[in-house]
């Protein structure tokens, strides 16, 4: 049973938290016109769609939980909220944005018909460790001139860890990163004085908060995730300690075959045949003929 805690506060960066926020028109059309360095009311419409992406396709996180949207214009948004690291997230990103802009072509159709198609990551790890900026636009263009290319399809990737010091006046965008980043109810409050659109996010938050059954779901997704994470450290560590263990024993063969080789060529060295060698060491005839012939294969060159 769920415990009374007046101070509950969820947090975004739950993947359930976050798309439940993404639920409220307002909300979406702030977070999105800030992503895009729009005004709020530029965002005519922004239309929630189901996602069947991490339905159709098996992910090594428990049932990706993200937002599909469609703006007016056609463009086509997926956002994602990841907390853990993912050693592949660039592949995985690419592949279902990709997914996403070819599921828009049907049998007969022309190319014509292709619109717009971002892929936002919200991550609370970092991604991008050779530089300090949080917001990354990743877009094609030509390499030698930077001239885009086409603006067809288009990567988002906000890193949380990297949150510069708070300034006066800042972007839309960073506003809304430290929103989602909050841990606190007191922090939320704080970012709800900056903007009216994450004013409603705080106000939505505190409503999912108070909600016992979006408590309960809320609740179940966090420690399933958590228990996934849990199992994927483990994981790591015993495979950590078995390449340990099988490191320890590769080397102490591999010292041992370079004992023996020492000791092979010092026998060698004094005259002794490769049978006298085996037979004085207690090691294989035929082992003591091949280490013979590759030491002296060594030799002549």
């Amino acid at each position: 049973m769920t415990q009374t805690n007046d101070n509950f506060i969820m947090l975004p960066t739950v993947d359930f938290c976050f798309k439940e926020l993404m639920r409220n028109e307002k909300v979406r059309k702030g977070f999105i016109a800030a992503l895009l360095g729009k005004k709020p009311e530029q965002i005519q419409t922004a239309t929630l769609v189901p996602t069947f992406l991490a339905q159709e396709y098996e992910d090594d996180k428990p049932g990706i939980l993200d937002v599909a949207v469609v703006l007016q214009d056609g463009t086509q948004i997926d956002l994602e909220m990841q907390v853990m690291y993912f050693a592949y997230w660039t592949n995985r990103i690419l592949f279902y944005l990709s997914k996403i802009y070819t599921g828009q072509i049907k049998k007969g159709d022309t190319y014509d018909k292709l619109k717009k198609c971002i892929h936002v990551s919200i991550l609370d790890f970092v991604h991008f460790p050779e530089d300090n900026r949080c917001h990354h636009k990743v877009s094609f263009c030509d390499t030698k001139t930077g001239i885009p290319y086409t603006d067809l399809m288009e990567l988002h990737i906000l890193e949380l860890k990297k949150l510069p010091k708070k300034i006066r006046d800042e972007d839309g965008i960073i506003r809304w990163m430290r929103f989602f980043s909050g841990k606190t109810r007191e922090d939320f409050k704080e970012m709800a004085k900056t903007d009216q659109y994450i004013e409603e996010a705080f106000d939505e938050l505190e409503k999912l908060s108070a909600d016992e059954k979006k408590r309960l779901e809320y609740e179940a997704r966090e420690k399933a995730v958590r228990d996934y994470n849990t199992l994927m450290r483990s994981a790591l560590r015993d495979g950590r300690k078995q390449g340990l263990e099988q490191g320890q024993k590769l080397g102490q063969r591999q010292g041992a075959e370079s004992k023996l080789k020492e000791i092979t060529q010092r026998m060698l060295n004094k005259g002794l045949s490769p049978e006298e060698i085996a037979d004085m060491t207690g090691e294989n005839p035929d082992t003591i003929c091949k280490l013979t012939a590759e030491l002296n294969s060594i030799s002549k060159n």
